[in-house]
């Protein structure tokens, strides 16, 4: 029963290594697309925040502006 297991378990691990593979490769290819976009002049740590912002719900972006702009009107930044 032990070589069942240690196989099932051998079989996850090298699983794992594939997709972590393949996670590093899409990384690659995220990374490059941002030093295109900079290339031809647009701003990666703006386009960063957009989509960061576009994978959020409509309720949560809106109660995040909400509270940026609280913050910035109390630091007298508003």
């Amino acid at each position: 029963m032990a070589d069942a297991t240690d196989d099932r378990l051998r079989l996850l691990i090298e699983r794992i290594e594939r997709l972590e593979e393949e996670k590093k490769g899409i990384a690659d290819d995220i990374r490059d697309v941002y030093m295109e976009a900079k290339a031809v002049g647009y701003d990666p740590k703006i386009m960063r925040q957009i989509v960061r912002l576009r994978k959020m719900k409509p309720d949560d972006r809106s109660e995040q502006d909400m509270l940026l702009e609280t913050y910035k009107n109390a630091l007298g930044m508003g």
